[in-house]
C-alpha cells in the first residue's frame, strides 16, 4: 500500500508540473484557484481549455503505455517486450493513419473510430509478430525482437506512403507520429476515455493470472488456469490499451519498456502490484517527459516521443548488457 500512496503522490506533482509551465508559467496557487473556478480570467482559460485537456490526455496515455507494458512483458515472460518493441504501436498507427484518410468528421461520434482503426491495427500486428516469432509452443525473445522489427518496418512504410499521397491535415501526421499530444480539448480525452477503460480494466483483473503464467504454460493450466483463453484476453486488452494511446497521442517509445522493468526490479515480480504501480508511474513519466519537451528548446516544443527515445534507448541497451549476464529474469 505504501509504494502506491507514493506513487500517486508523485503523480500529483507531476500533474501539477504539466499544468504550470507552459509559455506562461502559472504558480501553484493560481493553478488551484482556477480549477475551483476562482482565479483570473485569463488563468481559467489556459488552465481548463488549453494545459487541463492536455495533461489529463498525456497522463492517459502514459497510463496505457505502462499498463500495456507491463501486461505485454508478463504475457511473452520477458523484460523487453513492449507496444514499441514488437510492432503494435506501428500497427496502431497505420490503423489510426488509414482512419485518418476517411476524414471523420471531429465529434465525438467521429474521433471513437479512430481508436478503434488502431486497434484492429494492433491487434493484427501482434497476431502476425506471434505467428512468425514462435517455435513450437514458446516465442523466443530474439524472434519476437526480430518479427516486431520487420513488421513494424512494414507498417512505417505505409504510413509514410498514405502521407505522401494525401494533402492538408494527414500531412501533419508526421509530427503526430512523433508522439506528443497536440489535439487540444476534452473531445480527444472523452474519445479515448472507453478505449482505456476497458483495456486498463480488464489487465488490472488478470494480476493473478499473470502471476500464474510465470510458471509456464503446463503449470498454470495444472493450477486450474485457462491458458488459451487468459492469453486471449490479456492481449487484446493489452492491445486496446495501446490503440488507444497511439491513435491520440501517436507512436511514443520506451514508456512501455522502461516503467514495468522499474517497477519490477524496486517492488518484486507480483503482477497484482507490478500493474496498478506501472500504469501509475507511466502517466508519471509521460508527464515529466512532456515538461521537457516544452522546455528544452523553448519557446519551440520537442515531440514528446524524441525525450522518451532519447532516455530509453541507453537504457534498452543496459537491459540487453544485463540479460547476457543475469538471464532475462
Amino acid at each position: 500500500m505504501r509504494p502506491l500512496l507514493i506513487f500517486i503522490f508523485f503523480l500529483f506533482l507531476a500533474l501539477l508540473l504539466s499544468l504550470a509551465i507552459g509559455s506562461v508559467f502559472i504558480p501553484f496557487d493560481e493553478i488551484l484557484a482556477a480549477i475551483q473556478g476562482r482565479g483570473t480570467e485569463l488563468a481559467r482559460h489556459i488552465i481548463w481549455k488549453i494545459r487541463l485537456p492536455r495533461t489529463v490526455l498525456i497522463a492517459l496515455t502514459g497510463m496505457a503505455l505502462g499498463g500495456s507494458g507491463a501486461a505485454y512483458q508478463g504475457l511473452f515472460r520477458n523484460p523487453l517486450a513492449d507496444p514499441f518493441l514488437i510492432g503494435i504501436a506501428s500497427g496502431a498507427g497505420l490503423g489510426a493513419v488509414i482512419a485518418m484518410t476517411v476524414k471523420w468528421p471531429y465529434t465525438f461520434w467521429g474521433l471513437m473510430a479512430i481508436p478503434l482503426a488502431a486497434f484492429i491495427g494492433a491487434l493484427l500486428t501482434v497476431s502476425i509478430v506471434y505467428f512468425l516469432a514462435r517455435v513450437g509452443r514458446t516465442a523466443p525473445i530474439t524472434n519476437l525482437i526480430l518479427a516486431g522489427v520487420a513488421i513494424s518496418s512494414f507498417a512505417t512504410s505505409l504510413m509514410s506512403f498514405l502521407m505522401l499521397r494525401s494533402d492538408g491535415e494527414l500531412r501533419r501526421a508526421m509530427s503526430w507520429l512523433m508522439g506528443g499530444s497536440t489535439q487540444l480539448g476534452w473531445t480527444f480525452t472523452l474519445a479515448m476515455l472507453p478505449y482505456l477503460l476497458i483495456g486498463l480494466g480488464t489487465i488490472l483483473l488478470n494480476g493473478h493470472a499473470l502471476n500464474l503464467l510465470q510458471f509456464g504454460d503446463e503449470q498454470a493450466q495444472q493450477l486450474g488456469l485457462d491458458v488459451t483463453r487468459t492469453k486471449r484476453i490479456i492481449l487484446i486488452s493489452a492491445s486496446l490499451a495501446t490503440a488507444s494511446a497511439v491513435a491520440f497521442s501517436g507512436i511514443i517509445g520506451f514508456i512501455g519498456l522502461i516503467v514495468p522493468h522499474l517497477s519490477r526490479l524496486w517492488f518484486g515480480p507480483d503482477y497484482r502490484r507490478l500493474l496498478p504501480l506501472s500504469i501509475l508511474s507511466g502517466a508519471t513519466a509521460l508527464l515529466v517527459s512532456d515538461v521537457i519537451a516544452r522546455v528544452v528548446l523553448a519557446p519551440q516544443e520537442l515531440p514528446v516521443g524524441i525525450v522518451t527515445a532519447l532516455a530509453g534507448a541507453p537504457f534498452f541497451l543496459w537491459v540487453l548488457r544485463r540479460s547476457k549476464t543475469q538471464g532475462l529474469w
